[in-house]
């Protein structure tokens, strides 16, 4: 369901790029302000002028490293809970091509993000990543190349991604800086901080957020696509009719984005059905890094929409199909034409490439204001 309020849904959103050195290995650096857990993969905090996640990435590491990197293609995408009451981050993570010895001794890090950097084996990688880190990267470097992004929970594998990898696989004993000894700071380099710049929870409370979306893509036997009508409200243009794919915001402070879907299917359909593979996954800028956020959806930061397969429709689930007269005023099963009459241009082309990404193999589309993006796709 559709609500004007943000509460409960705001996330933290971040980027990291899983670089190698075309022998298998990977690099990982070493935080100079993290004494508990300082080994990571490079990348950082999504910002409000960051028009998607592939931008965060690539400015992640000029700042951090000192050049620009050529990414390859979304590796997967993990919603992660940060520690019990926190809010959740969802954690974009790339391929990148790899990088050359000449491309490394031309490194210029920024010496309060980067103390440090080595190369590791996928197995040293794990043992010195913290665990949740080394969950995610693992599953990353374990899955087939044929597996598409992978989508995960917690770190660990849902979804298309379970026909790949195991739900529980092993997680290595975390070993930190014992299991990196390139990463050991040298007598010459000049002392640490004795503290971070800001203790762990102000950080993550001055870090800005986004809202996320999970929506269902049903069509029926005639491949036409299910659409409902919100009920008109008040908005910046007037009242207009407003149609969309069924589904809502996700409660993030209680649900991931598979259990938001299913409620969300629930409350506004009145059907019991577990949603299928993520399909596309939609970032929506703010207006601060995108001047042609249409002022009429309110938005003020950036907003994530999962889109999952709802599955074919039968005549008996549109018998029983109850609409709550709260939320939604009408329902329609619309051909391709009429669908895109019907929906604004990026929810058209969002919708579109969720059609077009069950026709194939592999994990969801990467999408921005519903255009693919990619490694051979422009980036804005």
């Amino acid at each position: 369901m559709e609500s004007s309020s943000a509460v409960g849904r705001d996330v933290m959103a971040a980027a990291a790029v899983l670089f190698s050195d075309g022998a298998g290995r990977l690099l990982v650096v070493r935080l100079p302000y993290d004494r508990k857990h300082p080994v990571a993969i490079p990348g950082g905090g999504w910002e409000p002028t960051d028009r998607s996640p592939r931008e965060t990435a690539l400015r992640e590491i000029r700042e951090e490293l000192g050049f620009t990197p050529r990414l390859g293609p979304l590796a997967g995408v993990d919603w992660a809970l940060l520690r019990e009451g926190d809010r959740p981050i969802v954690v974009y993570l790339y391929w990148a091509e790899p990088l050359t010895a000449e491309q490394v001794a031309a490194f210029r890090p920024d010496t309060a993000e980067v103390g440090g950097w080595t190369w590791l084996t996928a197995e040293q990688a794990g043992h010195a990543l913290p665990p949740r880190l080394s969950r995610r990267v693992t599953a990353c470097l374990r899955a087939p190349g044929d597996t598409g992004p992978l989508e995960l929970e917690d770190s660990r594998p849902v979804g298309h991604t379970l026909a790949r990898l195991p739900a529980d696989g092993p997680v290595p004993e975390y070993a930190g800086l014992a299991a990196a000894p390139g990463l050991t700071p040298s007598a010459e380099e000049p002392p640490e901080p004795s503290q971070p710049p800001m203790d762990r929870a102000t950080y993550y409370a001055t870090r800005p957020r986004i809202r996320t979306k999970a929506r269902a893509l049903f069509t029926d036997a005639a491949g036409r696509v299910l659409l409902v009508r919100l009920r008109p409200w008040d908005g910046p243009l007037g009242q207009v009719p407003h149609w969309t794919l069924p589904g809502g915001g996700v409660e993030a402070d209680r649900e991931m984005p598979r259990a938001a879907a299913r409620r969300e299917i629930r409350e506004e359909l009145g059907w019991e059905v577990e949603p299928g593979p993520l399909l596309a996954l939609d970032w929506q800028p703010g207006a601060a890094a995108d001047p042609e956020a249409d002022p009429a959806t309110g938005r003020d930061t950036a907003v994530l929409v999962y889109v999952f397969d709802g599955g074919t429709v039968t005549e008996r689930m549109l018998d029983s199909l109850v609409l709550p007269e709260d939320e939604l005023v009408e329902w329609r099963l619309c051909d391709p034409a009429e669908a895109r009459a019907l929906l604004t241009g990026p929810s058209w082309d969002r919708t579109a490439a969720a059609l077009a990404a069950r026709e194939r193999s592999g994990g969801p589309v990467e999408l921005v204001r519903g255009r693919s993006v990619g490694p051979d796709l422009p980036q804005g």
